[in-house]
């Protein structure tokens, strides 16, 4: 890339941003990864309680990349052709017509995506891997860019279907959206409580076409062969025999944290990845590929603090 193309690229970050924090207040790592995961094509599972924007961010960032946004609430008695679509029979003419579901869109937001039966899980899990759905006998490809945005409820277990470690793995990155601070939530009260308050008009800063060719942008990034090795040897590690780790991370995982490494560079202006990039990267890439074994659990051990002792035993390069 030329220095024009990560100047310009670092202003409409940096555009991107300042609209988003319009109605956004803190929540920097969210919206990071959110952008991360749109610009690299992957998947993003978010997982938080009640209450911290999730929905809000998620509908925010497809209005200023000018996108259509989807949201769809899971729920126990949902069906696949709810979000796939299905074939419905006009009797005036006598033949089916295609009525295509939700998940015709650029971002989709699978809200609560726990609550919904293995069945509808797996229909969506299979359109955000093959980028299309069949309907009768006919494939219907995406329109790209084509993101989804799944939450959990870490809370109230009872009566959902947790995603099985396998649909997991076709996430890019898992992220845990943590309460805001106290100035932040000072700045959302008095934003919130105030009679006079408007959502702000939101302009659109990029196009659908910029962000095909940001992503082009984003595989040209440099990454020396040192870290790919560093990157090896953490998704290695996690494969090893351990006490903790019952089943470690996929292959997908090694693609995964090179890509969002790429992505994090690109948002900060940078052509290269840095072993930083990894290091802030490897908790997102890798907390939903690490199945922990009952003894880890019993010792209070959590996947961070397996990742944590990974990165303590390789040295950066």
């Amino acid at each position: 890339m030329d220095n024009y193309s990560v100047d310009r690229n670092s202003e409409l970050i940096e555009r991107l941003r300042d609209e988003i924090n319009k109605v956004i207040i803190g929540q920097d790592y969210m919206v990071d990864r959110l952008l991360i995961g749109l610009l690299t094509g992957g998947h993003i599972l978010i997982e938080g309680v009640p209450g911290l924007a999730k929905t809000l961010a998620a509908s925010t960032v497809a209005k200023v990349v000018g996108l259509r946004f989807n949201r769809i609430q899971f729920t126990p008695d949902l069906l696949p052709a709810d979000i796939l679509g299905t074939e419905i029979y006009n009797q005036k003419t006598g033949q089916f017509v295609i009525k295509k579901g939700a998940i015709f869109s650029n971002i989709i937001l699978a809200d609560e995506v726990n609550r919904a039966p293995a069945k509808v899980q797996s229909a969506l899990l299979e359109a955000m891997q093959e980028k299309q759905v069949t309907i009768g006998d006919t494939t219907y490809k995406f329109e790209l860019p084509f993101l989804v945005l799944a939450t959990q409820n870490p809370l109230e277990q009872q009566g959902t279907y947790p995603l099985p470690e396998a649909q997991q793995d076709r996430f890019m990155l898992k992220i845990n959206v943590k309460y805001p601070t106290r100035e932040e939530e000072r700045g959302i009260i008095d934003r919130f409580t105030t009679g006079n308050y408007t959502v702000p008009e939101m302009n659109k800063i990029i196009s659908a076409q910029d962000i095909l060719t940001m992503r082009k942008q984003i595989n040209e990034i440099y990454i020396d062969d040192r870290i790919k090795n560093y990157v090896l040897d953490i998704v290695l590690k996690t494969r090893e025999q351990s006490p903790y780790i019952a089943c470690g991370a996929s292959p997908r995982a090694s693609i995964n944290l090179i890509k969002a490494a790429k992505g994090k560079a690109f948002i900060e202006g940078r052509e290269y990845v840095t072993p930083d990039d990894i290091k802030a990267m490897v908790y997102d890439v890798l907390r939903h590929r690490i199945i922990i074994t009952y003894e880890a659990e019993a010792e209070e051990m959590t996947v961070e603090n397996i990742i944590s002792r990974i990165l303590d035993d390789i040295i950066l390069p």
